[in-house]
């Protein structure tokens, strides 16, 4: 299967900036977020390809107000909050597609449940697609319109995110 972006571009062979600039938001497993530099030059990085003097979106820090208190401390000092941080630099350019790996993986309950609430509602804005690559079933079958479940490349199961409970996701995802 090829990999095709905006007007059936391929874009496997793409950089991180030519992806970006083809409107793709992404959020890797583990964060990686820049622990050495501010909460603000994080966010910079996200608009790295776009102008110097483009503003950090102010809806970021509604989305995530911790990371408003914090601009000035280092990435790697906000503990909970990067995976905020994470997600608030791969929005900063306005993407029309976020592809989210394994955002709860190692992050207390209350921060899963600010992600998954800002996850419903940019889902609701109708205006960016969301892929989640996800394990923790719980939080999957609460976002999900749709879902595909993989086992090494290859595709168990796909359906509509509603019916997840009665097309038995639970028991196939189960490790």
């Amino acid at each position: 299967m090829r990999s095709k972006g905006h007007h059936g571009t391929p874009i496997q062979n793409a950089t991180p900036y030519e992806r970006a600039r083809a409107g793709i938001g992404f959020v890797p497993q583990g964060r990686e977020i820049f622990a050495r530099l501010t909460v603000q030059d994080n966010l910079r990085m996200g608009l790295a390809y776009k102008s110097a003097s483009t503003p950090i979106p102010r809806e970021l820090f509604e989305l995530f107000p911790v990371i408003k208190q914090m601009l000035q401390r280092r990435g790697g000092d906000l503990s909970g909050g990067q995976q905020q941080l994470a997600i608030a630099r791969a929005l900063a350019a306005g993407p029309k597609l976020l592809i989210l790996d394994e955002p709860t993986e190692g992050i207390q309950p209350s921060i899963i449940k600010d992600i998954g609430r800002v996850i419903r509602m940019l889902s609701s804005r109708g205006d960016m697609a969301i892929v989640l690559g996800e394990q923790y079933y719980d939080f999957a079958r609460e976002l999900a319109d749709h879902y595909v479940v993989m086992e090494r490349g290859t595709v168990l199961a796909r359906g509509k995110g509603p019916n997840m409970e009665i097309d038995g996701v639970r028991q196939l995802v189960a490790i």
